[in-house]
């Protein structure tokens, strides 16, 4: 059984998280931690969350609880996240990475806490999203630029990052397809006089309102023609589900930086 700690336990995304990993017989909860001015600090995390007792107690840090788990779960914030990597990499413990916002220079620096222990790291851990990545970049490929790409995406009022990981991880699955990089053609505003459209742009659009767990959708805009290619998420659950997946797949994987294409084994497709 691997031993699951929860960064965030008393978060929206925590919660869930906790609950799944206590529903995946491959996976048992052994701590989780919040900041210590958060009032769960000290509370049954599995009461915090509405699952159940667990027996197990709100930590105030991720040091004192470090050594009593195998992987820690972490959907928090890009700044936290490599503080809780290097605490991790220190003690030889594993992570899975759904925290958004994280920079070029974030991942570079994961990657190099990875000779030390296994990441599993995905802007989206959904099932149904990280198939979307796949075949997002192979329409792409197949209309190539006759068609202009375009997405647009849509979160809670409480989101803090924009786009969204998500958003930016199909931009870059759009942009591999048809041979370009998204830091090159990506548009990410739109107001005014601002002339034709190119033909190699891609364009991302952002909507925030209300508790709108996670939409996203892709535009290829051809002569005559569109397709529309969209994920809902109708609860947290689906990221929750699988980031436990990933923790469980983690066990007795070597050292490295993984993602949800090699947990789901959707590499070839």
């Amino acid at each position: 059984m691997t031993k699951v700690i929860v960064a965030g336990a008393a978060g929206r995304m925590g919660q869930r998280i906790g609950y799944m990993v206590t529903q995946n017989p491959e996976l048992t909860l052994v701590g989780g931690f919040e900041q210590p001015d958060n009032p769960a600090v000290g509370r049954d995390i599995g009461d915090v969350g509405g699952y159940g007792t667990q027996g197990v107690i709100v930590a105030s840090s991720l040091e004192d609880i470090i050594d009593q788990g195998d992987v820690v779960i972490d959907f928090t914030f890009h700044t936290a996240t490599l503080e809780f990597a290097g605490i991790c990499a220190a003690h030889k413990k594993n992570m899975v990475i759904g925290t958004t916002g994280l920079s070029p220079e974030n991942l570079a620096e994961l990657r190099k806490l990875a000779a030390d222990m296994a990441i599993v790291q995905s802007a989206n851990m959904a099932v149904g999203v990280n198939v979307m990545f796949k075949i997002a970049k192979k329409i792409a490929s197949i209309l190539g630029d006759d068609y202009n790409m375009e997405i647009v995406e849509a979160h809670h009022n409480k989101k803090k990052d924009a786009p969204s990981g998500t958003a930016l991880r199909l931009g870059e699955m759009l942009a591999e397809g048809v041979g370009r990089k998204l830091s090159d053609v990506g548009v990410y505003e739109r107001n005014g006089i601002i002339g034709e459209r190119t033909k190699t742009e891609i364009g991302i659009q952002t909507i925030r309102g209300g508790d709108i767990v996670g939409e996203h959708t892709i535009y290829y805009c051809g002569p005559g023609e569109r397709i529309e290619l969209t994920h809902r998420a109708h609860s947290r659950d689906n990221f929750a589900r699988g980031a436990a997946a990933a923790a469980a797949w983690l066990a007795g994987h070597d050292n490295g930086m993984f993602t949800m294409f090699d947990v789901l084994g959707l590499g070839d497709l």
